[in-house]
């Protein structure tokens, strides 16, 4: 379909992957998918990046931008971390999910755009409406289905199984011998509770993949001895 979704959940549990596969799976698969980290972009950033600018309208810009709208017509928006967007800039998407237009920063001309828009957001977007950092009508517009992401430390035994599909994968990537873990490894990856989630457990497969002299990863090799 073409719902507007919210997926939630902490740093680091695939939210932009899930997203990406949500896309993949859609009649817009085709079309582009544009990811854009709405924590890493400043109020005026944001705007230009979201909905272009046209040369002159303000310092620095020296030539007429398309934005991400414009970039993602006819597929796929991914806004992470959207409750990090300025209120003003807020006020400029909620205009675009309702009118299904955009006009560039210093323009006067209204341009179509036809995007399925996912967010994805590690704070509860309930209690920053109640606290008036989030507009109520972009929440209720954005949310037509929720999904949320549970945290490794809660999937039981899937980060064993996550765990082995990474380290053939990484292994093959950075074109070692390592075939696997040891039986005490796999046991000291279920306990961990792994507070950065898949990126944390990425990160530590790649650092013992690199540094390890045996074809068996070892707890040691991913410093989890030391947890």
């Amino acid at each position: 379909t073409d719902m507007s979704v919210v997926i939630t959940g902490e740093t680091g549990t695939g939210k932009e992957f899930v997203a990406n596969a949500i896309h993949l799976k859609s009649k817009r698969a085709d079309k582009p998918f544009v990811a854009i980290d709405c924590g890493a972009l400043s109020k005026e950033l944001a705007g230009s990046e979201l909905f272009g600018h046209v040369k002159g309208s303000f310092t620095g810009a020296m030539a007429d931008k398309a934005g991400s709208f414009e970039f993602a017509n006819g597929g796929t928006l991914f806004l992470d971390e959207i409750g990090n967007l300025s209120y003003d800039n807020q006020i400029k998407l909620l205009r675009v999910l309702q009118e299904r237009k955009i006009r560039r920063i210093g323009s006067n001309q209204d341009v179509p755009v036809d995007v399925r828009i996912i967010v994805a957001t590690n704070e509860d977007l309930r209690d920053a409406v109640r606290q008036g950092r989030f507009r109520e009508d972009i929440y209720h517009r954005i949310n037509e289905f929720e999904m949320h992401l549970p945290p490794l430390r809660e999937r039981g035994d899937d980060v064993v199984l996550l765990a082995k599909f990474l380290l053939q994968k990484f292994a093959e990537e950075l074109n070692q011998k390592v075939k696997g873990f040891t039986p005490n490894a796999l046991i000291a990856i279920r306990k961990y509770d792994w507070p950065g989630n898949v990126r944390q457990l990425e990160n530590r497969i790649k650092k013992a993949i690199v540094l390890c002299d045996r074809t068996l990863v070892g707890p040691e090799d991913m410093d989890l001895f030391a947890e």
